[in-house]
């Protein structure tokens, strides 16, 4: 799932992976973003035991287990998660427009707003929007209305199978 911000990408990606489940699929999620975020709590007996190591750390709480992993220069970091996601059928990775995998844009319109990126870019596969796309300007892209989360869930399964 790809998009500008606030453009209800998390929002997608979680009814998508509630629907997904409730049909038998095991789904894993990802969040890509491209600001700089501390992902644990500065002074915390984690965060300690992550920056004393400069190896992995872990946190296991009763419902619950995290795992912090330093970020390495290597080429793809989603290698480093895939041990992880073994056992989901499919992954649903948020926000990582220059990344590997069919993408899907989720759009809203605003006035004077910036038209879909799909208009633009070959790797969209549509856009997914209950609003009309603008005319013109750009490669044409097949529009799913944001509304029909269950058609929504079938075409990502699809495109996930390389329909």
């Amino acid at each position: 799932m790809v998009g500008r911000r606030n453009q209800g990408k998390t929002t997608l990606v979680v009814e998508l992976a509630r629907a997904l489940a409730g049909r038998g699929i095991r789904v894993g999620t990802i969040k890509h973003t491209s600001h700089d975020h501390e992902l644990d709590t500065p002074g915390k007996d984690s965060c300690r035991h992550r920056e004393a190591s400069g190896g992995p750390a872990a946190i296991i709480a009763p419902r619950l287990v995290a795992a912090y992993l330093p970020r390495r220069d290597e080429a793809d970091p989603y290698l480093s998660l895939a041990p992880l996601y073994e056992g989901c059928e499919l992954i649903l990775v948020e926000g990582n427009l220059d990344g590997p995998g069919p993408k899907v844009e989720v759009w809203r319109a605003a006035p004077g707003g910036p038209p879909p990126l799909a208009t633009e870019r070959e790797d969209i596969a549509w856009v997914v929007s209950d609003d009309p796309l603008p005319p013109g300007g750009g490669r044409a892209v097949p529009r799913l209305p944001r509304s029909d989360g269950e058609l929504l869930a079938t075409r990502i399964l699809e495109l996930a199978r390389g329909g």
